[in-house]
């Protein structure tokens, strides 16, 4: 068809000429994929998107496929205060840690932090219990509060904390808060802005609009941190939220797992705050770990963080590590489970090799299209591992733990987003009584669980088993 005003050799032209631009843009994209991208699946992907459909395909690749990140913090390093990579007198060797000292050495490589002692780490579950054990570590500051997390809603404990921060603020804290720009949009009004009105330093995270900024928009930062004087820290997978706080019933009641850290790692928490809080708005906030490092306990800890940038794989090298030395038990806990398929080879050797292997899933998480494509492949797979799915409420909680000595919690889920998009950090407890504490909740939790069941239905498996094909992006 001649579009109107247009003679016909003038409208072969024009037609010639998109089809040369959509070659070769389709070109660009597929040299530009294979030079810079490490996972075959998600690569091919994006190449049979530039080709299928090369104008939609190369917008999406430029917006989303390319990680900018990386390049930001490569040349923002020089401007990282060298104290952020400091060691501690309270660093140990991986042989203080006995049988796991293989794994201590490994993840020593992956995170390049030292394993320090001297800690106490309490399990802090639900909002009911966390909350509460946060707001008095913030009320008891004397010098510094480093905040960040994803979602931080103004409703119910969100108040509390506004409040608490604010007085901190009028009593001479210096607070800074940092909140991921697309996390803050789960409630109104935004909550770094009733922060602002009240007095606290707070910012956004990787803001996501205007058109600009799309490029980053595939990308947050899903870190959960609170860090008091340097001295305590909390880390886990509550975001601040009234779901969280069970004992208030809310309307889609959600379960997690929040950790009190106190000692040398709270530290390395606060480090990891103040790479964050300098890469988003270009200020040094060395006051978040500028303290003198005190012993609290006996835990060996350890912070690795995870991200898009010069971190990435660190939480996967971490996890499958430990899968690799595990001897007697795996026991793990996600909401989100769509490992690749190294991770889920390491969980199917171990189990063949003798240990018990549990995975702990929601029977129905909060995102449908994410469950169907965790029912195809556990359709497919994990063919020696116990599979339990939980009933409700929605259980929230990123928990690892080996041999009831080593847990690694935090905020990573085991599939690809947050192991290959999110900024995400966790820590790694060597400790026999937190382990034994959190095996115990493993247990509690597969106590009321069933066991995974194949879909039997047709329709339903031609829909897993195509939803599965996004794995690499959900």
């Amino acid at each position: 068809m001649v579009p109107r005003g247009m003679d016909e050799e003038t409208t072969t032209l024009l037609q010639l000429a998109l089809a040369i631009l959509a070659l070769a843009s389709a070109v660009l994209v597929t040299l530009h994929a294979l030079a810079t991208r490490s996972e075959p699946r998600s690569t091919l992907s994006w190449i049979a998107l530039a080709w299928l459909s090369p104008f939609i395909g190369v917008i999406l690749y430029l917006l989303l496929g390319i990680n900018r990140i990386r390049r930001r913090v490569l040349a923002m390093r020089d401007a990282v205060p060298a104290e952020h990579r400091r060691s501690s007198e309270f660093a140990v060797s991986a042989e203080d840690v006995g049988d796991l000292s293989p794994l201590a050495r490994a993840i020593g490589a992956i995170s390049r932090r030292p394993l320090v002692g001297g800690n106490a780490v309490e399990a802090l579950a639900d909002g009911d219990q966390a909350y509460p054990a946060m707001l008095a570590a913030i009320r008891a500051a004397e010098r510094t509060i480093a905040f960040q997390t994803y979602i931080f809603e103004l409703a119910g404990p969100g108040e509390d904390f506004v409040l608490a921060l604010s007085d901190a603020v009028a009593r001479g804290v210096e607070v800074r808060v940092l909140v991921d720009a697309a996390g803050e949009r789960y409630g109104t009004p935004a909550i770094t802005k009733a922060l602002a009105r009240r007095g606290v330093k707070a910012r956004r995270f990787m803001p996501a609009f205007p058109p600009w900024r799309w490029p980053y928009a595939n990308l947050r930062n899903h870190r959960k941190v609170l860090v008091v004087d340097g001295r305590v820290g909390f880390a886990g997978g509550l975001n601040i939220r009234p779901d969280h706080v069970l004992g208030g019933e809310p309307r889609s009641p959600t379960r997690d797992y929040h950790f009190r850290f106190e000692g040398p790692v709270a530290r390395q928490l606060g480090e990891a705050f103040a790479e964050d809080w300098l890469f988003a708005t270009g200020e040094h906030f060395e006051h978040a770990y500028e303290a003198e490092e005190h012993e609290a306990g006996e835990a060996r800890c350890r912070v690795v963080t995870d991200g898009p940038d010069d971190d990435l794989d660190r939480a996967w090298n971490a996890m499958f590590a430990a899968l690799g030395e595990a001897r007697h038990r795996i026991a793990v806990v996600t909401p989100y489970f769509l490992p690749d398929a190294p991770l889920v080879a390491a969980l199917e050797t171990a189990a063949r090799r003798g240990v018990r292997v549990d995975v702990v899933v929601p029977a129905q998480g909060n995102l449908r299209f994410v469950d169907w494509a965790t029912q195809h492949l556990l359709d497919r797979s994990l063919q020696n591992v116990h599979v339990w799915r939980t009933p409700p409420p929605f259980d929230h909680a990123k928990l690892l733990v080996v041999d009831g000595a080593w847990s690694f919690v935090g905020s990573p889920n085991w599939d690809p987003r947050s192991l290959r998009l999110n900024f995400e950090i966790g820590v790694e407890v060597y400790d026999e009584g937190l382990a034994r504490t959190l095996e115990a909740a493993v247990d509690a939790r597969i106590a009321s669980a069933r066991p995974h069941a194949q879909e039997t239905r047709v329709l339903p498996r031609y829909r897993n088993a195509a939803l599965f094909l996004g794995q690499p992006f959900l």
